[in-house]
């Protein structure tokens, strides 16, 4: 008999890539999920993973038994969310994927909310990329994804997913204390051709924002520094070496230094809660995805 657990941490290597990113989403250590997979491979007598310099691949057979743990984890979810249903209480657990500034400023309430109220649910974060947590519902890796998109980016749901609104996040234009912009009551887009910009790497979407954004106004980015988290794009700002477009949600307050002024129009994040429709009457997302709208107000009121 294949141990479910087992099909489990292969299932969440195929889908991660690597096995320290299948343990963060599963909440156990890279060791024991090397442990599983080792047992699996002796249940199987089959090679599993293979090693490519510091990483693995999985073998042949081991793509093959990970589409068919996919096939077998999608049953037990029906079956637990009639169960769960019937119970009519949010219950078991739950696995939500959140982008940086959401799994800072608005997820420790909530989740701290749902741990009160109902201690049957046990929720477990992981922090992933946006472009990245839309897939991982879709392929069961998670259960909820709370991810983002921009005023001229929206955000795509495949097939099979469903989405609800949480609320806007907004962006302001970071600058040095004595920049020109830092005394204007708003700067227009129009006018942001020749700054010295600091933002993420590419591939992340407030990246692929920014570019996007300035070249339909006209502009072609100089960006000089990059960086993934916002407290470190702030720290650079605040050292005077460029300015930045950062939204407002789990920003903190701002340091001596560092200017926020509005743009005109004002850019706009849309955070939006994602699931797979099978798991649509499942009590424990209902409730979540109450919460989170919930908690909305009061968590952008702080930024």
């Amino acid at each position: 008999m294949l141990d479910l657990q087992r099909l489990r941490a292969l299932h969440a290597v195929a889908v991660h890539g690597t096995v320290g990113a299948a343990a963060a989403s599963l909440g156990y250590t890279p060791s024991a999920v090397s442990q599983q997979i080792a047992k699996l491979e002796r249940e199987t007598r089959t090679v599993l993973l293979e090693r490519r310099g510091r990483g693995v691949r999985l073998t042949e057979q081991a793509e093959q038994l990970a589409a068919a743990a996919q096939q077998l984890l999608a049953i037990v979810e029906r079956a637990e969310t009639e169960l769960e249903e019937r119970r009519g209480l949010p219950a078991g657990r739950l696995t939500v994927a959140a982008f940086a500034s959401a799994a800072r400023g608005l997820l420790p309430a909530v989740l701290a909310d749902l741990a009160v109220r109902h201690p049957a649910l046990d929720t477990r974060l992981t922090e992933v990329d946006p472009h990245l947590s839309v897939d991982l519902v879709a392929r069961g890796a998670v259960d909820l994804a709370i991810a983002h998109d921009w005023d001229i980016a929206p955000l795509p749901a495949p097939p099979g997913v469903e989405q609800a609104p949480i609320g806007e996040d907004l962006c302001d234009l970071l600058v040095p204390a004595g920049h020109p912009f830092a005394g204007r009551a708003s700067v227009r887009r129009e006018d942001l051709g020749g700054e010295r910009w600091i933002c993420q790497p590419p591939g992340r979407v407030c990246h692929d924002w920014l570019v996007r954004t300035l070249r339909a106004a006209g502009c072609e980015p100089a960006i000089v520094h990059q960086a993934d988290e916002n407290p470190t794009l702030v720290a650079l700002v605040a050292a005077g070496l460029g300015v930045a477009l950062i939204p407002r949600l789990g920003r903190g307050p701002l340091p001596a230094g560092v200017v926020e002024v509005p743009l005109d129009p004002l850019p706009v994040r849309r955070l939006y809660a994602l699931w797979r429709s099978g798991a649509a009457r499942r009590p424990a997302i209902a409730e979540t995805v109450r919460t989170l709208q919930a908690h909305w107000p009061a968590a952008s009121a702080r930024n």
